[in-house]
């Protein structure tokens, strides 16, 4: 299972969010790049990067911290918030991104993200499932739309994609441990997907937990932020 750090970005800062609540943010570091080399320098390969003023504001914002990091560091990053044009997309991969995650023009605009499965590959395309009771949140969480979440995964995988993201918001930044139930549901439904679990993640059981249910991916956030696994903890997963 891959374990995949996350940096989230507010006015070029690394921050996090409670339960997506942007009233509800604390500032971790001044500057993302020196985060993203620790992860690198512990020997983690892979790193969740997370525009939320982009995702606020409906285009991608913070591009020098993107460039920063992909600049400077080896890691494989996935990079989501805002993305909705096609300038947008291929810039970011011009930048040096691996994959980009796409949630709200997703709901808004599946034939534009139809598109770019066929243009760019599935294999670069990670559809960001960020649920609330079952139900898929747009624009940076601050919408919750009436697409269950069952449904909208059946369209995507329907046309090819591979690899979803999903949020539990509810258990985001929470530390109370990840929604397995939910995460176990969408593998035995979607047995050809690759499924990313993301929200809750408090400690390395939980990473054990996902990883025995088949999770092919987990991202860790405010659990290393605030000490609960230590970066040489997350670096051992296997």
């Amino acid at each position: 299972m891959r374990i995949i750090p996350a940096i989230d970005i507010i006015d070029g800062k690394c921050v996090r969010l409670t339960q997506g609540d942007y009233a509800q943010k604390k500032i971790y570091n001044e500057n993302p790049l020196d985060v993203a080399k620790a992860f690198e320098d512990a020997g983690i390969h892979y790193l969740h990067l997370v525009d939320l003023d982009g995702a606020k504001a409906g285009k991608v914002t913070n591009w020098k911290v993107v460039e920063s990091i992909t600049s400077n560091t080896k890691l494989n990053v996935d990079f989501g918030g805002g993305i909705k044009t096609d300038v947008e997309i291929q810039h970011l991969f011009d930048l040096g991104i691996t994959q980009v995650n796409i949630g709200s023009l997703a709901v808004r605009d599946a034939e534009k993200v139809y598109d770019w499965i066929s243009h760019f590959g599935a294999e670069k395309i990670i559809l960001s499932a960020d649920v609330k009771n079952e139900a898929v949140a747009i624009s940076g969480w601050t919408e919750t739309s009436a697409i269950a979440v069952f449904d909208f995964i059946r369209a995507y995988a329907s046309r090819g994609i591979e690899f979803i993201t999903c949020t539990d918001i509810s258990t985001d930044g929470m530390l109370s441990g990840p929604n397995i139930k939910l995460y176990q549901k969408l593998i035995n439904s979607f047995p050809e997907i690759k499924l990313i679990a993301s929200g809750g993640v408090s400690s390395i059981g939980d990473l054990q937990s996902l990883k025995e249910i088949g999770a092919e991916g987990a991202i860790v956030g405010k659990a290393f932020y605030e000490g609960k696994i230590t970066l040489t903890e997350l670096s051992h997963v296997n």
